[in-house]
């Protein structure tokens, strides 16, 4: 009964300053991840068409027109 004639309040509060700072943290690191990995995948790409193209040059014997 004494709570009956009690006004409640609900404070609510929008202040996202602690949290805004780690989650922007969070996202840089992903993207940075996801850059470091697609750079792997470009290098691999790279390493894996070179690679394929000395051993297509040394089958047909064309490596003497490459200049190393």
């Amino acid at each position: 009964m004494l709570n009956d004639n009690r006004q409640q309040y609900v404070i609510q509060s929008n202040d996202l300053k602690g949290d805004e700072g780690f989650g922007k943290f969070l996202g840089v690191i992903i993207v940075f991840v996801m850059f470091l990995g697609f750079v792997q995948q470009t290098y691999e790409s790279a390493m894996a068409c070179y690679r394929d193209m000395m051993i297509w040059l040394n089958d047909t014997n064309l490596t003497g027109l490459w200049p190393f």
